[in-house]
């Protein structure tokens, strides 16, 4: 996600939550702060590996569908084959949303710092909000505020990358279109689940996003191979930490912690991802920028409170 995002879930609960900060349980905490380390780890790494950004994000999902098929197909062959026309479409619908997330955060990564990227693309929540409101879904006064701070923090972002440069700022459009994206995706997937597990919908969406994203590097004529061993396992252990300890770990937790703070925790993929770009790449964000970054986190915990509720 993937769950809310492919890189940064905001899960449904799916059971009665323990919201209320006392007596958690230490190992769904333990798994959290795995999950949280996995999925700050993916932007650095796709900075920082040497192949196209659409390839590596074609490959991600297909590995991605190749450990998740086998079990699949294994423990839900009669429910795959029974899914709803309606069911379907909306599960390809969100795999196709789910390639143009990729295929927008990923380049994003090479034109910008990691910590403007991964802050812009977290905006995900506040898209979600708007486009339910669209729907007719109203929300408390409190996501509305919270909403109205994380893009005035979007908005001091841009301004200082512009003053870098205006590939920066073509960087930081293309993570917030990679944020909308993902909202898009949210929406639909929850349609889905609502009569198809997780399972069946996650190995239908992956597989359509993968098909999507090689008929897109085809077109734009990517190379999808030729790298040395090296990249292939940073490619490898970008599905591992993003897909399989990142969002599944989220999923996994969101039963028990609750999603106020599952989601609240996950928004700590950007000082996350922000310090180990720095640490490892030597991506130190301009000082004007941290203001900005706290800003948008500020205003996601205040939509991503209310959820409890």
């Amino acid at each position: 996600m993937p769950a809310a995002r492919p890189d940064t879930a905001l899960a449904p609960a799916a059971a009665a939550p323990t919201d209320t900060g006392a007596g958690l349980p230490r190992v769904d905490l333990l798994l959290l702060a795995v999950s949280i380390a996995g999925i700050s780890l993916s932007a650095p790494l796709i900075s920082a590996t040497a192949a196209p950004a659409l390839a590596i994000a074609f490959w991600r999902n297909l590995m991605s569908v190749g450990v998740l098929g086998p079990y699949a197909l294994l423990r839900h062959r009669a429910e795959l084959r029974g899914i709803g026309r309606r069911a379907l479409l909306l599960a390809m619908a969100a795999g196709v949303l789910l390639a143009v997330h990729f295929a927008l955060w990923m380049p994003s990564l090479r034109m910008t710092s990691v910590a403007s990227a991964t802050a812009l693309v977290t905006t995900t929540p506040l898209w979600t909000i708007l486009l339910m409101r669209i729907l007719g879904v109203r929300a408390p006064r409190t996501v509305w505020l919270g909403t109205g701070v994380a893009f005035a923090g979007v908005l001091v972002l841009t301004g200082v990358d512009l003053s870098l440069s205006p590939r920066a700022l073509l960087g930081d459009a293309l993570a917030l279109g990679a944020g909308l994206a993902a909202a898009g995706y949210m929406l639909l997937g929850a349609e889905v689940r609502r009569t198809v597990s997780t399972t069946a919908y996650t190995l239908v969406c992956y597989a359509t996003c993968a098909v999507a994203l090689l008929a897109v590097c085809l077109v734009a004529g990517v190379d999808l191979g030729g790298w040395s061993g090296g990249v292939w396992w940073q490619i490898f252990l970008l599905m591992v930490a993003a897909q399989l300890l990142g969002h599944s770990l989220s999923n996994r937790v969101v039963r028990t912690l609750g999603p106020s703070i599952t989601s609240t925790a996950i928004l700590l993929e950007t000082p996350g991802a922000a310090l180990i770009a720095a640490l490892w790449l030597g991506q130190w964000p301009p000082v004007a920028a941290y203001p900005a970054v706290g800003l948008i986190l500020l205003g996601l915990v205040l939509v991503a409170r209310p959820a409890k509720r």
